[in-house]
């Protein structure tokens, strides 16, 4: 991760009213006639949106509804060329705007017009247009360029993984820098249509659905053309490219489903498939639970031996490290990723402090999934989490409500975000707890939520005061005293779906 904080400036500038206005003859002359009358002058666009913990991330001024991404890639030197068009809307009047990008940018034209750029901070394309934009006004926004994604850094870091025989573009809570200009931050949630030329026996997986197969292009290459129509985050688009596997089907409903595995796996290949192929059936038993499935499509990808270490749940389809399937089938990290697609895609954080509102509900997903499969109860994976960590370890020191910059992702946010949904289910019983997750997805479907905005939701449907215990369990130190097997003589026993579980956090949360 990497915070910069840049500050856009603003400039106020004073007009005349009697150079603008006459009166007709026999009127009053209109009220502040002649007096100085103050008026904003146009202003750059905000180089952030504030975020708590990364406040340069997105930035102000303009609204997303759509990129078109057309790419190509070179695998043997991890060469990206491409244009991006952006299609938004100003929401103030503008003298110049940013996005976040950090390839070599050849032109930018808005409205068609060639435009001015500058580099500022750590990640921001300042843009200058030829003319003033205006509140309200359409924006076609045209950037070309090119680089080497794995070479270009941040602090040390880029958030491109380069392969063997291609490479992921996928992480969490940035990697749009590195592939396309973007409004980074899941505030700002808009459609996309990406398609990407590689050469002909590449395969390339993206989000949503292929519009058309694959088109051949000259000189020994094909086009793979990808479509979201649903409200999307920035860094929930993604892009797997390399030699996979590719398994088609469709859902009972008739939803598409396209499942892709790295033909790199080797071994580890049929835990994937035997993990993977099960995600139709984990989707409509989640449906159950949290609601309607809020998006077009749905599977996975089994990323290569040499990818990444974790699993991400980018939109429509999750991508997973291989390190998942070394001990065999896993279908825990699936219910996990796809319980994603309800809490963290779908309803988006508000702030990237909400972070338990994604992992502490697709944990609890977890738990619920064991529950089904006969391996635990939510009770008895509770008791064995909880007698896990001693009083004094530092987990308990973590708040998952408000982890902090540098542990967004720590595993307090997972287990103890988990343990916090177990206490509210305690709390107001079976039937209010499987009222409010539907309710939850359904009140902020394609839109954003905060931590207080869901436990507002939980008072009312509940009908019971729940301050103590968000306080409790999110926002204070140290572990919670709680009457449970946890405490007894003996341990609780350890459920059969622990050690899946446990393995699976333990590669999420580092």
């Amino acid at each position: 991760m990497r915070r910069a904080l840049t500050a856009a400036t603003a400039a106020l500038t004073l007009t005349t009213a009697g150079t603008m206005l006459a009166g007709t003859p026999g009127q009053a002359a209109p009220t502040g006639w002649g007096r100085p009358i103050v008026t904003a002058a146009p202003q750059p666009g905000a180089a952030g949106l504030g975020d708590t913990y990364f406040p340069d991330y997105g930035n102000g001024g303009y609204d997303v509804e759509h990129y078109d991404v057309r790419l190509r890639y070179e695998p043997a030197t991890d060469l990206l060329t491409g244009t991006t068009t952006i299609l938004a809307t100003a929401t103030q009047d503008l003298s110049a705007f940013n996005l976040d990008f950090l390839l070599d940018v050849e032109s930018v034209r808005v409205n068609g017009w060639a435009a001015t750029t500058s580099t500022a901070g750590a990640h921001e394309l300042v843009v200058t247009p030829a003319r003033t934009v205006t509140r309200g006004q359409q924006l076609t926004i045209v950037v070309r360029y090119h680089g080497i994604p794995s070479e270009t850094l941040v602090g040390g870091y880029t958030g491109w993984t380069r392969t063997d025989d291609g490479a992921l573009a996928v992480n969490e809570p940035e990697s749009a820098w590195w592939w396309f200009p973007s409004n980074d931050h899941p505030l700002d949630k808009a459609t996309f249509d990406i398609s990407v030329s590689v050469p002909t026996g590449v395969e390339v997986i993206s989000n949503g659905v292929q519009p058309r197969p694959p088109v051949a292009e000259a000189g020994n290459r094909t086009r793979w053309i990808w479509r979201t129509t649903s409200p999307t985050a920035t860094y929930l688009a993604f892009m797997a490219i390399g030699q996979y596997d590719i398994v088609t089907d469709t859902t009972p409903g008739g939803q598409p489903v396209v499942n892709a595995y790295s033909t790199s796996l080797g071994a580890l290949g049929p835990a994937a498939r035997a993990s993977i192929e099960r995600t139709a059936e984990i989707v409509d038993w989640e449906s159950g639970i949290f609601g309607p499935y809020p998006f077009e499509a749905q599977g996975g990808v089994a990323g290569p031996i040499d990818g990444i270490g974790f699993a991400l749940e980018t939109q429509t389809r999750p991508v997973y490290g291989p390190g998942f399937w070394r001990r065999g089938a896993n279908t825990y990290v699936v219910a996990h990723e796809n319980a994603h697609q309800w809490f963290g895609d779908s309803v988006s954080v508000a702030e990237w402090r909400n972070i338990w509102l994604n992992e502490g509900f697709a944990s609890y997903a977890e738990w619920l999934w064991s529950e089904e499969q006969g391996e635990g109860t939510a009770q008895e994976v509770f008791d064995f989490t909880y007698a896990s960590y001693p009083a004094d370890d530092e987990f308990w020191q973590v708040l998952p409500g408000d982890p902090g910059a540098a542990r967004v992702f720590d595993n307090a946010v997972y287990d103890r975000g988990a343990m916090t949904l177990h206490q509210l289910r305690l709390a107001v019983g079976d039937d209010a707890f499987f009222e409010i997750l539907p309710a939850w997805t359904s009140e902020h479907r394609y839109g954003n939520g905060t931590i207080e905005q869901f436990q507002a939701l939980a008072e009312r449907i509940s009908g019971l005061d729940l301050d103590d215990l968000f306080t409790t369990w999110l926002f204070t130190a140290g572990r919670p005293d709680v009457a449970t097997a946890a405490r007894k003589a003996a341990p609780p026993t350890e459920p059969k779906s622990w050690a899946k579980i446990r393995e699976s956090h333990h590669l999420l949360s580092h």
